[in-house]
């Protein structure tokens, strides 16, 4: 197995790997509220799926937090069906006219969210970058200001909506309506405007066990606490109910596509990115993403089973190769029983090494590879490190990636 140089590799792809245990939690419900599932080879597992996962990473409050990242590079993102009235229009209703500024962002609104504009239920969630809607405000603002009337500047404005749509493509092709960092990891989608679309730079697998679903009902019951017998009051609950908890290891997957990723953070051609362009932040972003992957828990019911936990093992690999996902290798699934060749843990471990040795002798794609792991999980051959120093080491392969 390549270990920990990249040997030439130019790190088109960075993919994490990750195994992690939650007991007794409720991770992420349906909509009968009970845990998502996923039948897999010859068992149904305990699921995450992808957009809980994603939503915990974007969201969390943490030293590598995604959203402080974007706030220090001056690239936030804010996501709603109100960001014109909010953040463009709202501003300025102090200033000008109510009947004129109503005029202007019943023009940008249509523009923005399209033909079910006037109700907000029905618009489309979309994610706006600071830049861009900063620029909004200004262009919204300077409309209002050369304008003597309500219907003068709905003329206005209309006439800026058709003239504005070559300017605006040409201003994102300059990356200078900067989508926001979340769109450039996550991606973002506008149905009104095609251009302004950005693919995922990072892709997210559905998170399961490697063993057969483990579950439980937990029968609880709410006390009144002022419920008084000698008042003649019901010595029974205020409620009885009972919920679905799940215990289980789980498999994760991740992979950044690290030319998209440096191409939305840059707006470089993305054939392009190992040329002269700045990859420092991609380089961040990645290293604060293995940190986020390891130790960003998703949940439900916190504060009835406080579903905090780290990850125990974490693969990286890079490569220049279509990614592979190592769920095949939980296909069947672990046992559960007692072993007397090692825990749950190791057996997995040792199951996913398998695989990956399986694929480098088919198809050799030779990729480098690092871990950091707990001493039950170790993989030989690939060098175990603490999560800082494999974090580290996959933002440097982006950083100094060349031709």
């Amino acid at each position: 197995m390549t270990t920990t140089a990249t040997d030439g590799i130019v790190p088109k792809f960075i993919q994490i790997h990750f195994l992690a245990a939650w007991p007794g939690a409720l991770l992420n419900r349906d909509d009968a509220g009970l845990a998502k599932r996923l039948p897999f080879g010859t068992a149904t597992r305990t699921r995450v799926s992808s957009q809980c996962l994603k939503r915990h990473w974007r969201m969390a409050d943490d030293p590598r937090a995604l959203h402080e990242l974007a706030k220090q590079n001056g690239v936030e993102g804010v996501r709603s069906k109100q960001a014109i009235e909010r953040d463009v229009t709202g501003p300025l209703r102090t200033r000008f006219d109510k009947d004129m500024v109503d005029a202007v962002e019943e023009a940008f609104i249509t523009k923005f969210y399209g033909k079910n504009a006037k109700d907000k239920q029905q618009r489309q969630a979309l994610l706006f970058g600071r830049p861009e809607l900063a620029w909004l405000a200004s262009e919204a603002e300077r409309l209002l200001a050369e304008s003597a009337s309500a219907a003068g500047v709905k003329a206005a404005a209309e006439i800026w909506v058709k003239e504005q749509k070559n300017n605006l493509n040409q201003l994102r092709d300059q990356n200078l309506l900067a989508a926001s960092l979340e769109a450039a990891l996550f991606g973002r989608m506008v149905t009104s405007d095609t251009r302004a679309n950005r693919d995922a730079a990072i892709h997210v697998a559905h998170a399961f066990t490697v063993h057969a679903m483990q579950t439980e009902t937990d029968y609880f019951t709410v006390v009144d606490d002022l419920s008084d017998r000698e008042q003649g009051d019901d010595a029974g609950a205020a409620g009885v109910f009972d919920t679905e908890l799940t215990s289980g290891l789980y498999y994760g997957y991740v992979v950044v596509d690290v030319p998209l990723l440096v191409s939305n953070l840059t707006g470089c051609d993305r054939k392009d990115w190992t040329g002269d362009h700045d990859r420092a932040l991609a380089a961040q972003v990645v290293e604060h993403l293995v940190h986020l992957v390891a130790e960003i828990s998703p949940g439900a019911k916190k504060g009835s089973t406080a579903p905090y936990s780290r990850a125990e093992l974490v693969l990286v690999e890079a490569g220049d190769r279509q990614p592979r996902t190592l769920a095949n290798a939980f296909r069947d699934a672990i046992a559960t029983d007692h072993d007397p060749e090692g825990s749950l843990g190791h057996r997995t471990a040792q199951a996913m090494a398998k695989h990956l040795a399986d694929y480098d002798r088919l198809y050799e794609t030779g990729e480098a590879r690092r871990l950091t792991a707990m001493p039950d999980l170790t993989i030989d051959g690939i060098a175990n490190g603490p999560l800082r120093e494999l974090a580290a080491w996959a933002g440097s392969i982006v950083r100094d990636a060349a031709a």
